[in-house]
């Protein structure tokens, strides 16, 4: 308690400093004035009476100095003087200061933004009670090369009864909601739920009930209710209080609002921000047409995610599931035949941790993430060896200022306290400067990633406590590893040798070859850390090249996709085909417009659609990618006709069954023979007449050798209702007016259908190599800024190596030096730290680049021109960097240099 109560006082004393030390001085002067009286009553004049008195008393400054250090924390006054110290240093250079702060704030602004996005996708959990008993249930095979977190209705309902290691499990998926308003239909993001969902998330509501097991109950008595977030009930319903009970039009169907749930919810997927929560059985009403419920076991559809019984193991939970695989398919699965061909290949259920959620946008872009952030960690990393680089020559400038102060008493460890609170000032402000941008590059890059066609995907970048924990963290680091060498450096040695030296003769005596091999080796670190993120950046750069250059079928220059939502309108059948037919005569008439045609699926888009063919040649079933077309589609993404013909609006189902193979297909359905005209199996079921061959097309994936596909007329689809085809439009001018020019057209001819979202097929290719681009354009940013730095590291150092060489440069030329012999001595000593930097860079890139092969196209990780390129464009920077301190140097005129000393 003693010790409690003298710090508590000596915290108070900072509030209190004038009023103690007047009350201190108060006190010391009556002291002195009656030890002078005494001696005064002594016989003693008042001079010598005042000098007696200091004798017996002592120094008074020391006494003082005394009760300051007893009455308070002399540590925090250390601190706040060498923060004001630091502060004027810095302001005595502030070219200096600045060029050290923007460094920083490149290399942590960059560093911080990408792990905000790995925070957001990777690290962050759900922000529900006990998040850590969540699981995520995943389903594996043998056949397949990893998890697969699909299910079916009827999966999902064996796995739902399962109550042995999980209190409950719910299932989710994400919809698209129209909801009728007073100014006509909108679409709201929506999230399908099953009963127990918000039981698994323990979620409070702030109004009304959650939805239960009862609500998600066909033919239910409560009929259709829904749960609204926060932010919709303010917006929708202006926060009405009584908003429990209301009604809400969904699908042309009135839903019952049962409860409000908190505005910092968002359901079990972190990139969704659903704000309407309907029950699960509903999904054939919202969806209409489609029903993903009566598709059974062939709709994979569904995500979900348990709560594991308390004292039950992610471990458990685990085997628990793979035990009760054979049970559940049995009781889930009709079809025989598929359940044996899953037992075979060793289908089973598993459990993986679900503190975060599932998001399927973190299976993709872990990785690449990963990838990115250790770039970023290797530019930070270059910008703290630039620095340090730059405070060992900025020190040995101050050499002499250091040595005095060392000869007058002060102790080592104060002057490295000093020099590290001026590191700790360049880095706080750095780190502040970076902190200030991250969340503008962090949402750039969060729109990078999600791209043009993500459903609506959104991903929270935002700046929480374990964003700025690493900020804190880094910063730190960044103080030692800037500012302790160049401390220790400038502190050390002969104070009696350091005294003697005049400003001109520092050089020499610094250039010692041991002085000399620590700011050479910082630089030559500094050359092979930029030539490996420069290696790297180019074969990043390099793959996306060809990328883009890598044959994809069709020609996407001046296409663009207009996406029709006609699930909604009145029209069905042969009806809605005309439509079709017609709105594409007129589109045609718009200016600007080359062709149109209609797809179902468009190439690139992550959406894609199988089914299994096989001919009496084909030897057994063959997976085939299919796609609904219109006639002229062929011609409008120019795909190459091979042989035979296109489709025609008079290719109905009477004219019988007919289809188009791609080059791939017609080669493993009928090899050795023409396919044209041939008819092939349809799911082991009499199929349609090949009437064209056509080219090969990536429609999955660029990286990806084209598979097998076929093109189905959209004129003899069986679900035509179902499907909500995209125009393909092929423009000969800007997308901009004829975007116009669509809306209206559509609004025209079908008024109950939502305006049309516009796609070009370019922007659809960059969001399929979306991971490729990130991965490509932060590596070139961040070799650019290593590039840049480098120079700032090479031009700083030489230049003050130079300045404190004037008088030696002086009496070289006075001797008869020529001052090319000057540009080429000043210049020699940077090339060879730039040309051993960059074979020690070199042999660390080509073992470093093995970690880039996996995300490579058509590039190797020893590419040559690659691996040149990137030492060459080194090596010139190096150079530029070098030549205009040797330069300067050679115009020191001899006389005046040798006045300096």
């Amino acid at each position: 308690m003693e010790s409690i109560r003298i710090l508590l006082s000596r915290c108070a004393a900072l509030f209190r400093r004038r009023k103690l030390d007047t009350d201190l001085d108060d006190e010391l002067r009556a002291h002195l004035t009656m030890a002078m009286e005494e001696h005064i009553q002594r016989g003693m004049t008042r001079q010598q009476a005042r000098t007696a008195a200091l004798r017996e008393f002592g120094g008074v400054m020391k006494i003082r100095e005394e009760y300051r250090v007893r009455r308070g924390l002399p540590w925090l006054g250390q601190i706040a003087r060498d923060l004001r110290f630091g502060i004027r240093q810095l302001h005595r250079s502030p070219g200096f200061a600045l060029t050290a702060i923007l460094t920083l704030a490149v290399g942590l602004g960059a560093n911080t933004a990408v792990f905000s996005l790995i925070n957001g996708l990777l690290l962050r959990p759900l922000p529900v009670p006990h998040a850590d008993e969540l699981t995520v249930v995943k389903s594996s095979r043998s056949d397949d090369t990893g998890a697969n977190y699909g299910f079916s209705s009827p999966l999902f309902r064996a796995i739902e009864k399962r109550r042995d290691v999980f209190d409950a499990v719910a299932a989710f998926g994400s919809s698209r909601l129209d909801v009728r308003g007073s100014t006509g239909t909108v679409q709201v993001p929506g999230a399908m739920v099953s009963g127990d969902f918000f039981k698994v998330m323990e979620v409070t509501p702030l109004l009304g009930r959650m939805l239960t097991a009862a609500d998600d109950r066909e033919g239910s008595p409560n009929g259709f209710n829904v749960v609204i977030t926060e932010g919709f009930w303010k917006s929708w319903f202006n926060g009405d209080a009584h908003v429990v009970g209301r009604t809400l039009t969904m699908a042309n169907t009135p839903f019952t609002v049962v409860g409000v749930v908190p505005g910092w919810f968002h359901g079990a997927d972190p990139t969704q921000q659903p704000e309407i929560y309907f029950p699960l059985w509903a999904e054939p009403v919202v969806d209409a047409p489609f029903n993903s419920i009566a598709g059974g076991y062939h709709s994979w559809w569904l995500r979900a995610i348990g709560r594991r019984k308390p004292g039950i193991t992610l471990e458990q939970a685990d085997a628990g599931l793979r035990a009760s695989t054979n049970a559940a398919l049995d009781g889930a699965q009709p079809d025989v035949d598929w359940i044996k061909d899953a037992k075979k290949n060793h289908f089973t259920f598993g459990a993986e941790a679900g503190a975060k959620g599932y998001t399927w946008l973190r299976m993709e872009f872990e990785k690449p993430l990963l990838v990115v952030f250790g770039l970023c960690c290797g530019m930070l990393l270059l910008a703290c060896l630039n620095l340090a680089s730059l405070l060992l020559a900025r020190a040995a400038v101050r050499e002499r200022e250091l040595a005095t102060r060392l000869a007058l008493g002060a102790s080592r460890i104060r002057l490295v306290q000093q020099l590290l609170m001026e590191s700790l000032l360049i880095a706080v402000l750095g780190t502040a400067a970076g902190v200030v941008v991250a969340p503008v590059v962090s949402h750039g890059l969060a729109m990078m990633l999600l791209g043009q066609n993500r459903g609506g995907s959104v991903l929270d970048t935002g700046l929480d406590v374990r964003v700025m924990l690493f900020a804190v963290v880094v910063t730190g680091m960044m103080t030692v590893l800037v500012g302790l060498v160049p401390a220790l450096r400038a502190t050390s040695g002969e104070l009696n040798e350091q005294i003697k030296r005049g400003s001109g003769s520092r050089g020499q005596v610094a250039g010692s070859g041991r002085r000399r091999m620590l700011p050479q080796l910082l630089m030559s670190m500094e050359v092979a850390l930029a030539l490996m993120l420069v290696v790297g950046a180019g074969l990043l750069g390099a793959s996306l090249t060809r990328l883009y250059h890598a044959g994809l079928g069709f020609d996407p220059k001046g296409v663009v996709n207009l996406s029709l939502d006609m699930s909604k309108q009145p029209l069905h059948g042969p009806a809605l085909t005309r439509w079709y037919e017609q709105f594409g005569v007129a589109l045609r008439q718009l200016p600007g417009v080359a062709a149109v045609s209609f797809d179902g699926m468009t190439p690139l888009s992550g959406n894609t659609s199988t089914y299994t063919m096989q001919t009496s040649l084909s030897g057994g079933e063959t997976q085939i990618y299919t796609n609904q077309v219109a006639p002229g589609y062929f011609g409008a993404m120019g795909i190459p006709m091979r042989s035979g013909r296109d489709f025609l609006w008079s290719d109905t189902k009477a004219s019988g069954s007919k289809v188009v193979l791609n080059e791939t297909a017609a080669r493993k359905l009928f090899p050795g023979r023409n396919a044209v005209g041939q008819k092939v199996a349809l799911d082991k079921e009499n199929g349609p007449t090949v009437i064209a061959v056509v080219g090969d097309v990536h429609y999955a994936s660029i990286q990806k050798a084209p598979p097998p596909g076929a093109y189905f007329p959209i004129t003899q689809g069986e679900d035509a209702d179902k499907y909500s085809y995209s125009a393909v439009v092929r423009l000969k001018g800007a997308a901009g007016p004829f975007a116009e020019a669509a809306r209206k057209l559509v609004a025209q001819m079908a008024p109950d259908v939502p305006a049309p979202v516009m796609t070009t097929m370019s922007g659809q290719i960059d969001d399929s190599i979306s991971s490729e681009r990130m991965m490509a354009m932060l590596s070139v940013f961040f070799a650019g800024c290593a590039l840049l730095v480098t120079a700032i590291g090479l031009y700083g150092t030489l230049a003050y190596a130079t300045a404190r060489r004037t008088s030696e440069i002086g009496i070289r030329m006075a001797l008869g030096a020529q001052r090319l012999q000057v540009v080429l001595m000043v210049f020699r000593e940077n090339a060879w730290v730039a040309i051993g930097g960059s074979l020690a860079g070199l042999i660390a890139a080509l073992m470093a680049s093995r970690v880039l092969a996996s995300f490579l196209y058509g590039t190797s990780v020893r590419d040559p021109w690659v691996m040149v390129g990137s030492v060459a464009a080194l090596i010139v920077i190096a150079s530029a960097a070098s030549l205009l301190p040797a330069m300067r140097a050679a115009r020191i005129e001899p006389m005046v240099a040798l006045r300096t000393e």
